[in-house]
């Protein structure tokens, strides 16, 4: 498709802007992937909150030096796609890795996390991480257990206290009755 120059113009502008509301970028090849595969790569990264956007490397270049994003121009190189994430580097981190696992494709060139360059064996040791949500349930579970152990200790005391009283009353009637 034969684009004009105001197109290509257009199309930069708008990569950048999403470049720049992405704290989160992986570069990959999409090499060997057909139509059918890369809808399904973006339908779960789209699940996920992701964007995968398909580029044209002088596009990309163009783009990225207009969001002042730097580190992958390298590695703009044969058939790119960029994954676009959110604050949350570990989601499209894990859907790439599993895609990845399933159909050996695409291959992560590199990354950037909050503007610190990833290398892909980073990426799929971030995709083993747990996801966000479930170390805020960790850490609330492992700052609740000492406090549950606390409260279980101060209940056993109550019923003990409970007990030695009733065990008293129990006493004290069956004296009054003789």
């Amino acid at each position: 498709m034969i684009r004009t120059k105001a197109q290509k113009q257009e199309a930069v502008t708008a990569l950048a802007s999403q470049l720049k509301r992405s704290p989160t970028i992986y570069v990959t090849d999409f090499t060997g992937l057909n139509v059918a595969r890369i809808t399904e790569l973006r339908r779960r990264l789209r699940a996920a909150g992701v964007e995968y956007v398909v580029v044209k490397n002088t596009l990309a270049l163009r783009a990225l030096g207009e969001a002042a994003v730097a580190g992958l121009e390298p590695h703009l190189a044969g058939p790119t796609a960029l994954v676009l994430g959110g604050a949350d580097p570990v989601a499209p981190a894990k859907v790439l890795a599993d895609f990845v696992k399933e159909h050996e494709k695409p291959a992560i060139k590199i990354g950037l996390v909050d503007g610190k360059m990833v290398t892909a064996d980073q990426v799929t040791q971030l995709a083993a991480l747990p996801s966000k949500p479930e170390l805020l349930a960790q850490l609330g579970g492992t700052l609740r257990a000492p406090m549950a152990g606390f409260v279980g200790a101060l209940d056993g005391l109550l019923y003990m206290m409970v007990g030695a009283l009733e065990a008293l009353q129990t006493k004290r009637s069956a004296g009054a009755a003789s």
